[in-house]
């Protein structure tokens, strides 16, 4: 392996291997260790809020680094931005309540609903959309516009999936919670950039800010796989097949709401740079929040259905894998957009969640 290559794919070898040690640990870990970890008592009380936390810091570094200077462009013409967020909060989970009647495991049909209810993802949209050539000012908005209404559009989708379910909860407690992780540090982020000391500290080091921000993602996954995961694959274990399921699923739901947004920006004739926009904006889903949910004890899903969070992990290496290969092929098949875009994805290869 490639030192280049780990430069630019780190993130994507680091949750490999985390996801791997961590199931490793998690099935090491004696059984009487694991109960008084699930208590939450102690040290256990501090493992339950962590994750919560590290979502705040999370999401607040990655808001700071959202160059939204550019929205006042494509508020002009709001068409866009509405179609591709209707895909994505609306579509995708549409499909998500049909796809989970057909998962051989509780946790995956919890995951997968998960993974389809978060918001677009904080950077990598635009990090793939400029390098396609497309409105970057478009995707800047999906993404604030997604990631806004979290608060909302998760709850809405969750409650109605798992109506009856062992994770249950009021629309009205889970609005807060987010309101409160997801909202509230995303809307500091952006309003941290309005101070120009701050604004220059997060252009000069967006980067290294990124790179510290997916590093705490890293952290949250590890936790998720060796605390949760893998006590439950110690006593009950998962059928492979059970695992090619869910996956082939997250790959068609990624690629089906591509093909929607594309489908429908084209019948609206937006223009290409916005198509493109819509075409990554529409399909992209963000990891910090999806595993935040997952692995959440206050809400139920991570004690009834610890291995949830490998549908969010799953999505999001569907989404690089995948939207890599096309955004290269929609530059080489149109006019570049931006002559250093490829330089980009390599520099902000710490924003793609």
């Amino acid at each position: 392996m490639s030192i280049a290559f780990l430069k630019k794919h780190w993130f994507l070898v680091g949750l490999v291997l985390l996801v791997g040690g961590g199931l490793t640990v998690g099935v090491m870990i004696p059984g009487e260790v694991a109960e008084k970890l699930e208590k939450r008592e102690g040290v256990g009380a501090i493992v339950a809020s962590a994750p919560g936390w590290i979502t705040r810091i999370v999401l607040f570094l990655m808001a700071f680094t959202l160059d939204s200077g550019k929205l006042r462009e494509s508020l002009r013409f709001p068409l866009p931005v509405l179609w591709a967020s209707l895909v994505n909060a609306a579509a995708i989970p549409l499909a998500g309540l049909g796809l989970m009647r057909i998962q051989g495991d509780p946790s995956f049909e919890v995951g997968l609903m998960i993974a389809c209810s978060v918001p677009c993802t904080l950077a990598a949209v635009s990090v793939w959309t400029r390098k396609a050539g497309g409105n970057d000012a478009v995707s800047l908005l999906i993404t604030l516009m997604t990631n806004t209404l979290c608060f909302l559009v998760a709850p809405f989708w969750l409650n109605l999936a798992l109506a009856g379910g062992e994770a249950q909860l009021p629309v009205g407690q889970m609005m807060e919670r987010l309101l409160y992780v997801v909202l509230i540090p995303t809307l500091l982020g952006q309003a941290a950039r309005m101070i120009p000391a701050a604004r220059r500290v997060a252009v000069e080091n967006k980067s290294r800010i990124g790179i510290s921000a997916q590093g705490l993602i890293l952290v949250l996954v590890f936790a998720a796989a060796s605390l949760k995961a893998g006590p439950r694959l110690k006593t009950e274990g998962v059928a492979l097949e059970d695992v090619a399921v869910v996956w082939a699923c997250c790959l068609g739901l990624h690629l089906g709401a591509m093909a929607i947004g594309g489908a429908g920006a084209r019948l609206m004739r937006f223009s290409r740079e916005d198509r493109i926009a819509v075409f990554f904006g529409s399909s992209q889903k963000t990891l910090p929040i999806g595993v935040f949910l997952a692995t959440s004890t206050e809400f139920g899903f991570g004690e009834s259905y610890p291995l949830a969070v490998f549908p969010m992990l799953m999505f999001h290496a569907t989404q690089l894998f995948v939207d890599t290969v096309i955004a290269g092929k929609i530059a080489d098949d149109g006019p570049s957009g931006d002559a250093g875009a490829e330089d980009s994805v390599s520099a902000e290869s710490g924003t793609s969640a």
